[in-house]
């Protein structure tokens, strides 16, 4: 199989490397051209994936920003063999799904969105892996819902990334669990080491602070990109957030022992609910 990847990030950089590893030809854009050099003596990457090269990909990946993926396919759709596989793996759907759709229906190559989920709080071609995805979740937005051979596609071109399970959803679905899953969790661990009390926290914290604020670590162009197209589902899940810390503020200014007994009950039931 020919594979193309736009962009040789922390998630582009894996799946050449989950590619390559297993014997497929890989083709990268990456607008660094010193990242893709790179990637091609660490043999990550064969060669440049451009006009000459495009045309023979049976399978291509966008893995930069939600408007430069479907910017650079917009502008390459003519390229792109009608009996293609195209994914993005971005982590929001909305806008990038309703841009490459009609692009995949005009030109006849197939289009699916795509999000990996998986990652790590570092960016980069640097600490990219071959295994990154291995046992991950793989959320599917394909452009009909009951076309079943063309899941089995989906999973078949995946194979050399190892998911450990596919889902199927729709754009707007996606982008609102996201936004409370992933979004939610990168912005409240990014606020929550604003505090002073963080630059003395060494000897006096350990699993709790370390799982809070592992992803406070982050690409901040990017999410912010990403919080911003997702803002109506952000902007809910904040909204929340904020009304559920100021309950907890009020009842530790109160000295209200029952109400917060109760408020640390309900949060605890909730997550027996949620996760078993």
């Amino acid at each position: 199989m020919t594979v193309g990847i736009l962009g040789l990030g922390l998630i582009g950089g894996s799946l050449a490397r989950a590619y390559a590893l297993e014997g497929h030809t890989v083709y990268a854009a990456e607008k660094d051209d010193s990242m893709l050099s790179f990637a091609i003596l660490a043999g990550a990457v064969h060669g440049k994936l451009d006009a000459d090269t495009i045309p023979g990909c049976d399978l291509i990946l966008l893995a930069i920003y939600p408007d430069g993926s479907a910017s650079w396919l917009e502008e390459n759709a003519p390229l792109v063999s009608p009996s293609a596989l195209v994914l993005d793996c971005c982590g929001i759907k909305q806008e990038i799904c309703h841009r490459c759709f009609p692009l995949a229906e005009h030109y006849g190559f197939t289009f699916v969105g795509g999000h990996p989920m998986a990652g790590s709080q570092f960016s980069g071609f640097k600490y990219s892996r071959a295994n990154l995805f291995d046992g991950a979740p793989m959320v599917l937005v394909p452009p009909v819902f009951d076309n079943i051979d063309l899941l089995e596609r989906v999973k078949q071109a995946m194979v050399p990334c190892h998911f450990g399970s596919f889902s199927v959803t729709t754009a707007e679905d996606h982008d609102k669990k996201i936004a409370f899953t992933s979004q939610m969790a990168h912005i409240v661990s990014n606020a929550y080491v604003k505090s002073p009390t963080a630059l003395e926290h060494k000897g006096f914290s350990a699993g709790s602070y370390r799982d809070l604020t592992r992803v406070a670590w982050l690409n901040p162009q990017m999410w912010a990109e990403l919080f911003l197209e997702n803002r109506e589902n952000v902007l809910f899940e904040l909204e929340h957030f904020i009304g559920s810390l100021t309950a907890y503020r009020d009842a530790v200014a109160a000295g209200d022992m029952a109400e917060l007994v109760s408020l640390l009950e309900e949060g605890k039931q909730r997550k027996e609910a949620i996760d078993g």
